[in-house]
C-alpha cells in the first residue's frame, strides 16, 4: 500500500498576498472551485486580516461566500485575532489558521509585537472559538530568521508545546524564510513527531535557496504526511528579507507521485490550472512541471530517427 500524503493549497492566500495587482474576486472564486476538483485535503482560501494590511484579500467574506465547497475538502482561513475570527465565523470555515513566529525579531517585524503578546492574542481566539472551529497554528521562521540566524530547535518545541496544551488540532511548521536544509528538517520533524504524536503536523517550505523539494522529501522520509504548497510557487513573506516563493504545489506533488507516494491529487486536473496562473497574475511563475510536463509525458521522436534505427541495425 502506498504511503498517503495530504496537500494543502495556499495560493489564494499566501500566494496572492504579495501580488502587486489585485486579482478579481470572480477569478479567485473560479480558481478555488477548479482546485477543489483536484483532490486537495485543504485549501487555504483567504485571510481575515485588515484590508489596509493586505488589500489583495479585502474580499474575504465574498470569496468564502461564493465558492462551491467540494466534499472531502477543508476550507481554511487565516485569522489574526478575535476580531478577525468573529468576521470569519460568519462564513463557516472548516478551520482557523493562526500565525505567529518562533523568532522574536521576525514576530516583531511581521506582527509588530513580541511573541508572548502574540501568544496571548491567539490563546484568546482558541479559547473563544476552539470548540466551534478546529484550530491550526502556523509557526513561522522555525528553521531560520534572516535577522537572527538559525532558530534553535528548542524554541520551536517550546512554542509548539504551549499551543498543544491549549488543545489545537494541528501545527504547521514553516520555513518562512527558505533557510531550512534537509538534515535540519529531518531532525526537527523527528523531534516533533515524537513529542506530539496526536497533533496534525504540516510542513510549509519555501524554495528561496533551491532546497524546497529536498526539504519536502526529507520530511516525508521521517513520516510527515501533510504539506502546504502554492500553485506555481507563488508567495513569500513581506516581512522577511529575501524570502521568495513557496514550494510549488505541482512540482512537489509530481515528485512524490513519481516516487510512488499517493498524494490524492489528479495532476491531469491540476496542471492545466497551473498553466493558467501566469495569465492571472500577469507574470511568469517559478513552478517547473507546468512548463516542462510530467516525466511520463513523452514526445514523438524526429522522423529521421526511424531511418537511423534501420541504418544502424
Amino acid at each position: 500500500m502506498r504511503q498517503r500524503i495530504y496537500f494543502n493549497e495556499v495560493v489564494t492566500r499566501d500566494g496572492f498576498q504579495m501580488e502587486a495587482n489585485f486579482v478579481a474576486t470572480d477569478t479567485k472564486v473560479a480558481l478555488i472551485d477548479a482546485l477543489s476538483q483536484c483532490g486537495y485535503a485543504k485549501i487555504e482560501v483567504t485571510s481575515f486580516t485588515s484590508a489596509k494590511a493586505i488589500p489583495m484579500l479585502r474580499d474575504a467574506e465574498e470569496v468564502m461566500g461564493r465558492i462551491q465547497r467540494a466534499p472531502g475538502v477543508e476550507y481554511t482561513v487565516l485569522v489574526p485575532n478575535v476580531r478577525g475570527a468573529e468576521r470569519a465565523m460568519e462564513v463557516n470555515p472548516d478551520e482557523f489558521n493562526l500565525v505567529m513566529s518562533a523568532s522574536e525579531t521576525h514576530n516583531l517585524s511581521n506582527l509588530r509585537m513580541p511573541r508572548d503578546k502574540s501568544f496571548s492574542s491567539l490563546r484568546e481566539v482558541i479559547e473563544k472559538c476552539g470548540t466551534q472551529v478546529p484550530i491550526n497554528v502556523s509557526l513561522s521562521a522555525c528553521f531560520g530568521c534572516p535577522m537572527e540566524g538559525v532558530v534553535p530547535q528548542q524554541e520551536v518545541l517550546q512554542w509548539s508545546e504551549r499551543f498543544a496544551d491549549l488543545g489545537v488540532r494541528g501545527l504547521t511548521i514553516c520555513d518562512t524564510t527558505g533557510m531550512a536544509q534537509p538534515a535540519q528538517v529531518a531532525q526537527l520533524c523527528e523531534a516533533l513527531q515524537k513529542r506530539f504524536p496526536s497533533l496534525q503536523l504540516t510542513l510549509h517550505f519555501h524554495n528561496t535557496r533551491g532546497m524546497g523539494l529536498a526539504n519536502v522529501l526529507a520530511a516525508v522520509q521521517t513520516g510527515i504526511d501533510r504539506f502546504d504548497g502554492s500553485l506555481g510557487g507563488l508567495g513569500g513573506c513581506p516581512y522577511a528579507p529575501g524570502a521568495s516563493g513557496n514550494v510549488s504545489s505541482e512540482d512537489a506533488i509530481h515528485m512524490l507521485d513519481a516516487m510512488g507516494y499517493d498524494t490524492g491529487i489528479d495532476l491531469t486536473c491540476l496542471l492545466p490550472i497551473a498553466r493558467e496562473l501566469p495569465a492571472i497574475v500577469a507574470h511568469d511563475v517559478p513552478g517547473q512541471v507546468a512548463k516542462s510536463g510530467r516525466i511520463t509525458d513523452l514526445h514523438p521522436a524526429p522522423e529521421y530517427v526511424a531511418q537511423l534505427k534501420k541504418d544502424f541495425k
